[in-house]
């Protein structure tokens, strides 16, 4: 993944580096002989002091009345960053929030510091938390399955593609990596429950719902056990730290309701979950529409690891630049015929680990649908559409090099074979901001191009 390499469609070199006031003021109080108001002006008596202070209320009041304008999500903004400060409910919550830290970050053996901030806890294979899970308490990981017919990797190296493990460390045999959640990466989510969920929503692709913008390629109408693609990374700009912009894969089944079904995985930017604005490797599941079950990552007791080399959640290096090199991974997600579990590769041939099929409904037979793209929150917080941007910030039309890409989709069919795409179609929920754009060669395969700047002359 990590190698020089030329397209000759369009004739185009891809190359990979690995490259990537608070000012306080003075407050000073002259002593006078007379005394002053507000504005300068001098005080006579108590009673042109009240007078001054009810005209100066009323003008204040007169301002809240009339500052209709503001966004409910400013609100509400304002109001979990300036809450009263009661030492009883603060107590509580912080004890809440080291209980759930304790029930997250596992006991380890070895600690390794990234060189963006991240602390990777190399826990025992076995005391992950997916084993906390009621119906995988007592069971150990499975070995690896069978490959896809048809799927090509080039054997089990692994390219340096994140930041942690640029130190050349790694952690031991018997163990995974896991990022350490901290007290800050809860205090930023709305609340214990929430943390590390999606927002719960109504799900549909023709439309935006909950704020969400999509700009994805999807097949439909058949039954799918699996997909792969090969994504290239880019850092878009997040503007606001309740947004986030991701590129992913959706493996779906059941009714866009409640009981929708869903394995995802891809790479995104999100403040609020990791506290900056690196792109990470993410996955994320769900069996009831986002509401209870399901989070991001190991962030609770669900997906199994097995890869002692790849942390879940953690940055990725190099990404590629506009008119530059062109960084991509590749993800496969499929069925185990076997036992029936959902399996997770990534690049040339390493597997990250599992989502068992004892945690799904509809997903324990199989998907009816497979997409492929963008998504980002507006929040419209300035009470205009975000300036957050979707890929690689730039629309589909401006092609290799400048828009985002997926390339070499193809999907698992009933016979654990790795076909091409039939009848692929593309939609965009609001396409004067973020758009997408499919196609089809004999180097690429099915591919599309997607994303956009967000707030634009066309999308004000």
């Amino acid at each position: 993944m990590a190698s020089f390499h030329c397209d000759k469609t369009e004739n185009i070199c891809f190359w990979f580096d690995f490259r990537r006031r608070q000012e306080e003021g003075k407050c000073t109080k002259q002593k006078q002989k007379q005394e002053t108001d507000l504005f300068g002006r001098r005080v006579h008596t108590r009673m042109d002091f009240t007078f001054h202070f009810l005209i100066i209320s009323s003008f204040v009041f007169f301002l809240l009345l009339s500052s209709t304008a503001i966004s409910a999500s400013q609100f509400d903004d304002f109001r979990r960053l300036n809450q009263t400060f009661r030492p009883g409910e603060e107590s509580k919550k912080m004890k809440l929030i080291r209980t759930h830290l304790l029930k997250i970050n596992k006991p380890s053996v070895k600690t390794i510091q990234s060189p963006d901030g991240d602390i990777l806890d190399c826990v025992m294979v076995h005391h992950q938390p997916a084993f906390d899970h009621p119906v995988l308490k007592g069971t150990k990981p499975l070995n690896p399955p069978e490959r896809p017919n048809g799927h090509h990797h080039a054997g089990m190296e692994l390219e340096n593609y994140q930041l942690w493990s640029l130190s050349g460390e790694y952690c031991p045999e018997g163990t995974i990596p896991i990022r350490r959640t901290t007290e800050q990466d809860i205090l930023r989510a709305n609340s214990i429950k929430r943390f590390g969920r999606k927002i719960a929503r109504p799900v549909r692709r023709d439309s935006s719902s909950g704020g969400h913008e999509h700009a994805v390629g999807y097949v439909s109408g058949d039954e799918y056990y699996g997909a792969k693609a090969s994504i290239n990374v880019w850092d878009p700009k997040v503007t606001d730290r309740f947004e986030f912009s991701l590129s992913q894969m959706w493996v779906i089944s059941g009714a866009f309701g409640d009981d929708l079904n869903t394995i995802e995985a891809g790479w995104q930017v999100s403040p609020e979950l990791y506290g900056d604005n690196y792109p990470r490797f993410f996955t994320y599941w769900t069996t009831d529409a986002y509401q209870a079950t399901g989070c991001y990552n190991l962030l609770c007791s669900g997906f199994v690891q097995t890869n002692n080399r790849i942390a879940i959640g953690a940055a990725i290096s190099p990404t590629s630049s506009y008119n530059g090199g062109q960084f991509d991974i590749s993800l496969l997600i499929w069925k185990d015929p076997k036992h029936g579990n959902w399996w997770l590769e990534f690049g040339s041939g390493v597997l990250v680990g599992y989502w068992p099929a004892s945690l799904f409904t509809h997903l324990r037979d199989h998907a009816s649908m497979v997409q492929f793209g963008g998504e980002i929150v507006n929040s419209q917080a300035s009470g205009s559409h975000t300036s957050t941007q979707m890929g690689s910030g730039h629309f589909a039309g401006e092609g290799f090099g400048k828009a985002s890409y997926f390339r070499n989709m193809q999907v698992v069919d009933w016979d654990n074979s790795l076909i091409p795409l039939s009848n692929l179609k593309v939609v965009a929920d609001n396409p004067n901001c973020y758009d997408i754009r499919g196609g089809i060669n004999n180097v690429w395969g099915n591919y599309i191009y997607y994303g956009g700047p967000g707030k634009n002359p066309r999308c004000p």
